[in-house]
């Protein structure tokens, strides 16, 4: 596939996204905000395929992985810290869903925080599982957010 560029009207805005198919490594400040080890990144970022929602300037990026069996997985979702609660996260899911619509179920994988289950809640996912441990198994630091210490990975999951 080439590097499309994806006009979407949302919210009275127009939004360009951007599949990144070179130099991902490019947008490493923004994924840190989302997974803060850069070998986890390291982990999905060349077999995903990376969006960059542009609006005046990157906003967001998100890389997704086909996990098989009709499930796409957002392996990382950043919003740039000063375009935060404006939109752009909601923007790049409904993106991922309208574009990856032969898929049957999308899918996320996050820590138990005040800050990102409600919002993944807001655009429709459902708790399916956790992974007890994943974040003090896998990362060489404590993950802290939201004033909650990160120990099991919460699997949630929609339809598409």
């Amino acid at each position: 596939m080439n590097n499309l560029w994806i006009y979407k009207q949302l919210i009275g805005c127009m939004f360009v996204f951007n599949r990144i198919l070179t130099d991902k490594k490019q947008y490493l400040d923004l994924l840190l905000l989302a997974d803060e080890q850069e070998d986890m990144i390291d982990r999905y970022l060349e077999r995903g395929d990376m969006w960059a929602l542009d609006h005046d300037g990157v906003k967001a990026v998100c890389v997704v992985c086909n996990e098989g069996d009709g499930i796409l997985e957002i392996k990382n979702l950043a919003v740039a810290p000063t375009s935060q609660r404006k939109g752009y996260g909601k923007a790049m899911i409904g993106f991922i869903i309208k574009w990856y619509d032969g898929y049957v179920r999308l899918r996320v994988g996050t820590g138990d925080s005040p800050l990102t289950i409600p919002f993944y809640k807001s655009c429709g996912f459902k708790e399916a599982g956790r992974i007890p441990g994943f974040f003090t198994d896998n990362y060489d630091h404590p993950i802290i957010e939201g004033g909650v210490l990160l120990k099991d990975m919460v699997i949630l999951e929609r339809l598409i």
